[in-house]
């Protein structure tokens, strides 16, 4: 088992698990259903948060004791949380200026910001696990916020799984804004990224925050990663990105904020098997379930890039310029939801 969701707590722990992705799936669903929603979930709201993230910094930087006992600055003051969240938050802010094209949302070279964003996120990850190899080479490192991590080759695996992730995305200009959702709700449609490409994120995201955020990855590893999946598979065929992008940003805030509801003795918290233990120690270390993950990731994106390179050839076409996939029925019941081309004359 991957992780350790058994004995007095394991009801609160599976329960918390369903409320988030049922939540998570709630939220993404109203921002984009209604444009005043989608405005006050993904732009002030990370400005509210801002708000708080910078009162607690400036507290515990002056030696404030309410700063410093404050659990955002004990659990999630390291860069990493901090550039996932206003990467996130950045995301958002590109996205739904291309879903209701605003400013240059409308132009033809914007498009490329929804990718150019989505490698920025993944970079970032990267560049954690590659720290984190170099850091404690099958040792034991302390985080900054007091997390124990163990390094090894399955953060080399992932990091190039990650890097694999990017050459695999296909079409980068080639975003589309839905036809009308709701009473004012539109929706941003990239319809060639399909299964083949979200499995191998999926599993390659799952990998990373297994190995490098522990004592979140029940929560941010698996239904963080089901609502935009399941979403994009059953509801909104083509809105992987901004289904992924709205939840990350949603569950970003929350944790930043909240993260007492996963850490230590909240009944929610959960371990992975890698701590031998059962509990979160520098003690004995299970690596086989970090090493298969990441495995796994490794071998779902390399799949995934054969099978672009593989379209490519046989289509004769660039496949970051070209749509690799429009002979897929996903690829087809994405394009049944599109109103226009982003950045194209709908005149034309």
């Amino acid at each position: 088992m991957l992780f350790q969701v058994y004995g007095e707590n394991a009801i609160f722990q599976w329960l918390g698990l369903i409320a988030v992705f049922a939540i998570l799936m709630i939220l993404n669903f109203y921002s984009i259903k209604s444009k005043k929603a989608g405005i006050f979930l993904l732009l002030v709201m990370p400005a509210l948060v801002t708000v708080y993230c910078v009162a607690v910094n400036v507290g515990a930087a002056m030696g404030a004791d309410w700063a410093l006992r404050n659990q955002t600055h004990l659990y999630m003051n390291g860069w990493f949380h901090y550039a996932k969240l206003y990467a996130a938050t950045c995301s958002c802010i590109g996205i739904i200026m291309v879903r209701f094209q605003w400013g240059v949302g409308k132009k033809k070279w914007f498009a490329y910001n929804v990718m150019i964003m989505l490698n920025i996120n993944i970079l970032i990850a990267v560049a954690s696990d590659v720290e984190h190899a170099l850091n404690a080479w099958y040792a034991w490192e302390l985080s900054s916020e007091g997390v124990w991590l163990y390094g090894g080759w399955h953060n080399v695996m992932n990091a190039i799984a990650g890097l694999l992730c990017i050459a695999g995305t296909t079409a980068w200009n080639h975003i589309y804004v839905s036809k009308p959702i709701g009473k004012d709700g539109r929706d941003l449609i990239w319809a060639d990224l399909i299964w083949v490409w979200i499995i191998a994120y999926d599993l390659w995201n799952f990998a990373y925050t297994y190995n490098n955020l522990p004592t979140h990855a029940w929560y941010c590893g698996l239904a963080l990663l089901l609502a935009p999946t399941v979403l994009a598979f059953v509801w909104n065929k083509g809105s992987w990105i901004p289904n992924r992008g709205h939840t990350l940003l949603f569950w970003c805030m929350f944790a930043q904020v909240f993260p007492l509801f996963m850490e230590g003795d909240s009944p929610f918290a959960v371990l992975p098997a890698m701590y031998a233990d059962g509990v979160m120690t520098n003690g004995a270390v299970n690596v086989l379930p970090m090493t298969v993950v990441s495995a796994l990731a490794l071998a779902a994106n390399v799949g995934c890039v054969i099978t672009v390179l593989y379209r490519s050839v046989k289509l004769k076409k660039n496949p970051y310029f070209n749509e690799m996939f429009t002979d897929t029925k996903d690829y087809r019941k994405a394009m049944e939801r599109v109103a226009f081309q982003s950045g194209v004359d709908k005149s034309a």
